[in-house]
Parts: structure tokens; sequence; C-alpha cells
């Protein structure tokens, strides 16, 4: 009772704001449940087209239905708290392809094989494939701001690692972790950690769990010595049935890493995927089937942009740009030109008459009313990025890839720290990157070192196709871009 008096007191609305991961579980499998059901129908109609004769296998599809949710069910997607949506894409699409794996083969088995469509049974599996993921990153995106969304989470320490993770929680709420309260042996820290009340010792961590229905704890508490972490980790454990624990190794890889059993010893598995040769050729195979296949339908929309800009600004209607690339090799960048011929006279300038602009220009190398930039067409080319669809020929001629850190003049780079220009120079630059999706122009050089950095470290087929998915939104709204 003292401690439900004590939460009231420090939050008021904890009671009523408590999130549910029950009937955040529910909205994922409702999401998934439609989802496949509109693969199928659209999966059955599209095939229809091509071969009108085709048996209606899509009312066979439903008594499927349950093995499908079996199957997300056991890959932890109910209800996917505080999964990474990168492993989260990774999971809807292993647990896909896995249940059409087993329909195939049961069909296989049957004797009237030839009564099912190959046609139907692959425009299905592509069409789930893409559709499950998507609905779930709109559900995400229409509810995650609930306060039903998610689950309550307790935080064991309240310093710097607790504030980082506070801040990280809502900035990501799709992950649909909600802290609800800290515990800290410091008197001094009672109060609040970035909003969440601090309410007492880790020692209450069993009563508090009790009262609010917590079963996600997070020891966030990387300096403890072992010989406190490893008793307060045991208890946790037998309190709470989620106990995440967060060491203290920052800067090193978060995505794919493995706990290895080493003869009772608890190791991690490191992988730098991008040094494995198989990776490496893997990412070309997409780099050259995408690139061929985008070139082709981004003809038209690249010799029109060629034209409009001829229009306004006599001149080439492309050029081409140095930048550094893979090894720290310079390689030249083809775009479609958005600038006068005379842009740096323009720049120069425009930064003398300006001085508050040159700090804008100094933080961001960019400028958001840029006296360079071609009227109409300029700005257009600029905010959608069509600007850089002739950059598929550089990854086609492999110099660039589809996705990787954005390849920068030398001036940019410039800015950079040795040790991040060294790590970038490890891998290709990319046509898109995690930095394009998630801050674009609004990202100053900190922002953009961060995310490529993260991206480098974490490289895995999955996290480029999630870039890629990502990049037609952000193309499409234009955030950030100038």
């Amino acid at each position: 009772m003292a401690t439900q008096v004590s939460l009231e007191l420090a939050s008021p609305s904890l009671a009523h704001t408590r999130p549910n991961s029950l009937a955040t579980g529910l909205l994922f499998l409702l999401s998934d449940a439609a989802a496949l059901m509109v693969a199928a129908l659209v999966g059955f109609q599209l095939w229809a087209l091509v071969n009108p004769s085709v048996p209606a296998l899509h009312r066979q599809f439903w008594p499927a239905l349950v093995l499908f949710l079996i199957a997300y069910s056991l890959e932890g997607l109910y209800p996917g708290i505080g999964m990474n949506p990168v492993e989260q894409l990774r999971r809807c699409v292993q647990g896909t392809s896995i249940v059409y794996l087993i329909l195939t083969t049961a069909i296989f088995l049957q004797k009237d094989v030839g009564a099912h469509s190959r046609g139907v049974f692959i425009s299905c599996w592509v069409l789930s494939v893409a559709l499950v993921p998507f609905l779930r990153a709109m559900v995400c995106h229409l509810f995650s701001a609930r306060s039903w969304f998610g689950a309550p989470v307790l935080l064991l320490g309240a310093g710097k690692t607790a504030q980082l993770l506070i801040k990280e929680f809502r900035s990501r709420r799709a992950l649909g972790l909600r802290p609800m309260a800290c515990l800290d042996d410091d008197p001094s820290k009672l109060g609040e950690c970035e909003g969440v009340p601090v309410l007492g010792p880790t020692s209450m961590a069993g009563e508090i769990g009790r009262s609010l229905r917590i079963r996600y704890v997070i020891v966030a508490m990387p300096g403890l010595h072992r010989a406190h972490l490893v008793p307060l980790i045991e208890r946790m454990s037998s309190l709470f049935p989620y106990v995440i624990v967060i060491p203290d190794l920052f800067g090193v890889p978060s995505l794919w890493v493995a706990p290895t059993d080493l003869g009772g010893v608890l190791g991690l598995h490191i992988r730098h995927n991008l040094l494995i040769p198989f990776n490496r050729w893997l990412k070309r195979v997409m780099d050259l089937t995408v690139a061929c296949a985008g070139l082709i339908a981004a003809a038209p929309v690249i010799a029109l942009s060629a034209l409009l800009i001829k229009r306004v600004s006599p001149g080439r209607a492309f050029y081409c740009q140095e930048r550094e690339g893979l090894g720290g090799r310079t390689i030249r960048v083809l775009k479609l030109r958005t600038m006068y011929p005379d842009a740096e006279k323009l720049l120069s300038a425009y930064l003398e008459r300006h001085p508050e602009a040159r700090q804008q220009w100094e933080r961001y190398c960019k400028l958001k009313n840029d006296p360079r930039i071609l009227p109409i067409i300029g700005p257009l080319l600029r905010r959608t990025s069509l600007d850089e669809l002739p950059q598929l020929w550089n990854v086609l001629k492999g110099e660039m890839s589809l996705v990787g850190p954005r390849p920068f003049p030398r001036y940019h780079t410039a800015k950079f720290a040795p040790e991040f220009c060294a790590l970038r120079r490890r891998v290709k630059p990319g046509l898109t990157g995690l930095w394009q999706i998630s801050a674009r122009s609004d990202g100053d050089i900190d922002v953009q070192t961060a995310l490529d950095t993260y991206y480098i470290r974490n490289w895995s087929l999955w996290l480029d196709l999630y870039i890629l998915s990502r990049t037609a939104r952000a193309v499409l709204f234009g955030n950030g871009a100038y």
C-alpha cells in the first residue's frame, strides 16, 4: 500500500496511463491476419489476370492463417516489445517464408498437386512478405503514441544511462518500452529522472513490479561492480520474466550480437558482417539487380528533369562531382544539376553578405535558403532526391552501393573526426542511407557521424532492406530535405 501511495504522489496519472502489452500484441495479431488475408486475395486476383483458369487457392488459405500466427508467435512477434524494426522485419519475413515452405511441401506430398497454382503461391508469398511488415509499421505509426501501447518498464538506475534510455524510448515509441519508474540506491537521485519518478532503492523492485504489474525490468547501471551486479540480476530474474541488462559496452555493435556459452562463461559473439565475403557478394548482387531495374524505370524521369534544367539554366543538365569512395579513393559522382554554373562564386558572396548563414554552413554544410539553387526545378529535385537518380550508374560501376554512408565532398569529410573518416573508408558510399531516412539535411555533423557509424557497425541485408523500404517514404514526404 505504501508503494502504491508513493507512486500516485510521484505521478498521479500512472494508474491511468499504464501500457498494456496484451492489447499491443492483439493489435499486431489482427494487423498480421489482415495483411495475410489481403495478400491471399490480391495474389490470387493478380495471377488470375495471367491465367484465368487458375484454381481458387485463396479459399483454402484461411485454415493456414492459424499456422502463420503460430509461426509469428514462435518468432516472438507477439507482443514484440523492445524489438528493433530491422529485427522485426527479419522475423516477419522468416516466419512467413517458413510457413509457405511448409504449405508447399504439404501440397507436393498430396496426390492432386496439379490442382494448385505455383503462380498464386509465389504471388501470395511475395505480397505477404511485403504487407505484413508494412501493416505493422502503419500500426506503430498510428498507435505507438497512445498511452496503452507497449509494456510498462522498471528501470534500475537513475544515472546517465537511464537518462539516455528514457530519451531513446520516447523518441522511438515503436519499441513499446514505457518507463514507469526508476529505482536507485543513491538517495540523492530521488525525485525524477527525465520526467520518470525515482521512487527509492532497488530493494523496492518486487513491490513496485507487483503494484504496476510490470514484467520488464532494465538494469541500467553499467558501472556497477560484478560483485553487486550478479546478485542483483539473479534477484531480478526471480521477480520479473524479462530482465534486460545494459553492459558497459557503448560503441560496440548492437545488432546481430549473439550470446555465447564459453564453458559457463558468458561471451558476446560480435560479427563485422561487411568483412564476410559472402555478405559483400550478396550486397553486390542486390545492388546490381535493383540498380538495373531502377535505372530503366527512372530513365524517363531523368530525361524529363534534364530538359527542364536546360530550359531554366542553359548548359549541361548533368555534372560530376568528386567525392570520397571506398578506401579513400576519389570517385566522380553523377548528378542532375540543381545549381547555377557559377555556384561557388554565388555561395562565397552570399556568406560574406550574411554572416549568420555561415554558422549554418559550418554546422550542416548546407543552407536552407541556398542562392545557388535553380528556381522551381532545383528545389523540386533536391526535395525529392530525384537529382541523385543518375548515381544508379555509379552503383552499376561498383563505385557505390544502394545503401551506405553518403559520399561527401572533401570539404565535408574534412569536418569529421579522423577515426570516423577511417571507418567510412571501409565501406562503399551509398545512394541512400540511415542518415537520409532519419534526419536528412536536419542532421548536423554529429548526427551524421552517429547514424553512419551505427550503419557500418551493424550492417546486414535486413538493415539494407529496411533502409530501402523507408527511403521511399522519406523521399515522398521530403522531411528535412533542401
